[in-house]
């Protein structure tokens, strides 16, 4: 089980137990298994809440005891049975689905809208009837008092299919091109329809006439949004009689109030993505909206962000379970997401033990195997010595470093540096004494790194305050108070370089303001030494006459670039008359090549010949080629061209063949001297 927590709100995940690395082998996950209670304690609320593929829709029924959810591939619905805590049943469908409505308390009677235009009708023992609407559907809603449902897609109407007749009525002809979702208020029966221009329709069903539009696209719109396309809307939800979210392809969820064409608030995803979903929690005025990559949840009267969840994998579907703290998503991945936020509400009924878990869980933090791990990059084993142990079993290369073993790395930093432990105690005192300090009456300290650029925040944060005493202007943050920026004050690698060049250009009348503030920090300085901690020090207000130098004058700022660009130029000449002087001075002394055996040396000239080859074109080298002999051209009988390519031979080759050619021929004479010996008669005395 992981938690995770956002403005002190804990998010518990169910369908995820403790992280395995994927490296682990199965006979090191078995051996995980036996040892570690957490990996073997691993929470499956629902068995097989998982879809093959992907999952895309998933709803509660009214009753709360089943959950239906619809995926792919092959495209399918199960239904769990939250009292046994398993799978009920499985359906395979003929195609995929685009959203479903169960219409009964239980699973009997179920509503499956098709990407293929079919509408599926399921009772409790399966496949009940097909029927098909004129254009593709991408939602519907069910108006219980006239047994009608409305069906919304790639078409200016609504189409309406009455189950009591079991007949499709007239159409309501509605003003825009195509219409992406739809809702019906379940006090007064309001029938409402997003349309792809950005504005919400809404409609009697008792007399059949349009009683309202509200232009959304117009409203969402504000000063700090940045939008790129004209928004459509993408998802719709009633809350009561009044009360209507909307959610646009661009990110913004707008409240309104029914009475008024203006909407209550507009929030934000700040992420351009389409709102797939939005819900309402009334027991804490919440509003819970979710696009493909988070869930969040905020307070619906302030818009103030009250938590929010981000899944792994993106988001199709949100469903929140009723009158509990449950949340179920549907995921891009084979598993379907179960989290648990206390602070919304309880447990359900049939899953009520999660509470203690919860709180047992909270005494007890949670660990991961990472834990028995230690994550080190090259850098840190060239430190501590280790660098031999690359390849081996104690190393297990991960991105850009690699994994081992924790205790052997305890041992092997304790051997390297003994002393680490009383410097981290020390460190760890120092703070505390710190932290002790700050408590007491501060003077004016400056930090130890950018003490120039603090002493500059802390003079425009004075000139601030002053305006913000005159004029109402909203105050900013200061850079020296956030956290954020903390370590530009602490760490020297962050230092400023003043003698950059980047930094002389960029800064020309930084060099007089520098002077004046060395000037204040002798003065502080002088000051901290003179004065105890306990009092405090008196801030100096700058002169007129500094005021008046710190001006911005066009003329004199050209200037100042002017002079620093001369300075830098003299500087590079006079770094170029040093470097000629050091390379007149410095005597270059023959580097010798050592040949390795069996190549020859060739002179320099070949590479240049070669490398002016390259950069000739195919033509003008096959050319070449055919003069020099190495390449002939020929047609064929068919009409084609065939060419045929000699290869060179280098000149170790040739001389080898011209040594073989003389062998060859010296055993050619020999042979033929040898015959003719052989056919002349021997002259010599007989024998008596």
């Amino acid at each position: 089980m992981q938690v995770s927590s956002l403005n002190e709100v804990k998010i518990y995940s169910l369908s995820c137990g403790k992280s395995l690395p994927e490296w682990l082998s199965d006979r090191k996950k078995r051996a995980l298994q036996k040892k570690d209670v957490d990996v073997r304690r691993r929470i499956e609320l629902i068995q097989d809440f998982e879809m093959p593929t992907v999952c895309t829709t998933i709803k509660v029924s009214k009753d709360g005891q089943y959950i239906l959810a619809t995926g792919t591939y092959k495209p399918r619905v199960r239904c769990y049975d939250t009292y046994q805590l398993s799978l009920k049943f499985e359906r395979c469908l003929d195609s995929e689905v685009v959203t479903f409505e169960i219409l009964s308390d239980d699973y009997s009677k179920i509503v499956f809208l098709h990407n293929d235009r079919y509408i599926e009708f399921h009772s409790q023992s399966g496949f009940y009837y097909k029927t098909r609407i004129p254009k593709f559907g991408r939602d519907f809603s069910y108006h219980y008092p006239s047994c009608d449902l409305y069906f919304v897609g790639a078409s200016s109407e609504v189409y309406r299919l009455n189950l009591e007749q079991g007949r499709y009525l007239n159409p309501l002809q509605t003003d825009a091109a195509e219409n992406n979702v739809c809702d019906i208020n379940a006090v007064h029966g309001l029938f409402a329809t997003g349309t792809i221009e950005g504005r919400v329709e809404c409609w009697d069903p008792r007399v059949r006439k349009r009683v309202g539009v509200l232009d959304c696209a117009l409203n969402s719109v504000t000063a700090d949004s940045e939008i790129n396309s004209l928004p459509t809307i993408s998802a719709l939800k009633f809350n009561g009689a009044l009360g209507m979210a909307v959610g646009t392809s661009t990110g913004q969820v707008l409240l309104y109030d029914l009475r008024s064409d203006k909407p209550l608030l507009v929030k934000d995803h700040q992420y351009g993505l389409p709102i797939k979903s939005v819900h309402f929690q009334n027991s804490l005025d919440l509003v819970l909206s979710a696009d493909s990559r988070i869930v969040k949840m905020w307070n619906k009267d302030s818009g103030k962000i009250f938590t929010s969840l981000e899944p792994e994998h993106d988001l199709n579907d949100v469903c929140l379970y009723p009158s509990s703290g449950m949340l179920l998503t549907a995921n891009e991945s084979p598993k379907m997401g179960i989290y648990y936020i206390p602070v919304l509400g309880p447990a359900p009924r049939w899953c009520s033990f999660l509470d203690n878990l919860t709180e047992e869980l909270e005494e007890n933090p949670e660990s991961t195997v990472y834990d028995d791990y230690k994550f080190v990059t090259k850098k840190d084993l060239e430190n501590l010595g280790l660098t031999h142990l690359i390849g081996s079993p104690f190393l297990r290369a991960y991105m850009h470093g690699f994994f081992m073993d924790i205790r052997l790395y305890h041992k092997v930093k304790l051997m390297v540096n003994p002393f680490a432990y009383e410097e981290y105690r020390k460190d760890k005192i120092r703070q505390k004494i710190e932290e002790t300090r700050a408590q007491r009456v501060q003077l004016k300290k400056l930090p130890k790194v950018n003490k120039e650029l603090a002493l500059k925040l802390i003079e425009e944060e004075e000139e601030k305050q002053k305006s913000t005493l005159k004029k109402k202007v909203k105050s900013l943050p200061n850079i020296l108070t956030d956290d954020r920026f903390k370590v530009m004050f602490e760490n020297p690698d962050f230092q400023v370089d003043e003698d950059s060049e980047e930094f002389r250009l960029l800064n020309p009348l930084v060099s007089r303001i520098s002077e004046k503030r060395k000037k204040q920090l002798r003065l502080l300085e002088q000051q901290e030494h003179l004065k105890n901690e306990e009092e405090e020090e008196p801030e100096g207000k700058p002169s007129d006459a500094e005021s008046s130098e710190s001006s911005d004058d066009e003329k004199d700022w050209v200037e100042e670039v002017r002079k620093q660009r001369r300075l830098l130029q003299q500087e590079e000449r006079v770094k170029r008359q040093e470097q000629l002087k050091e390379d007149q001075q410095t005597v270059l002394k023959p580097q010798f090549y050592e040949i390795k055996a069996g190549e020859e040396f060739r002179s320099f000239k070949e590479s240049a010949t070669k490398q002016r080859l390259m950069n000739k074109t195919l033509e003008d080298r096959l050319k070449l080629e055919a003069k020099h002999g190495t390449l002939s051209v020929s047609d064929t009988a068919v009409g084609s061209k065939q060419l045929t390519f000699t290869l060179k031979r280098s000149e170790q080759q040739k001389k080898q063949q011209e040594a073989e050619k003389l062998h060859r021929q010296e055993r050619k004479k020999l042979r033929r001297s040898a015959s003719h010996l052989r056919s002349r008669p021997r002259r010599g005395r007989p024998f008596h």
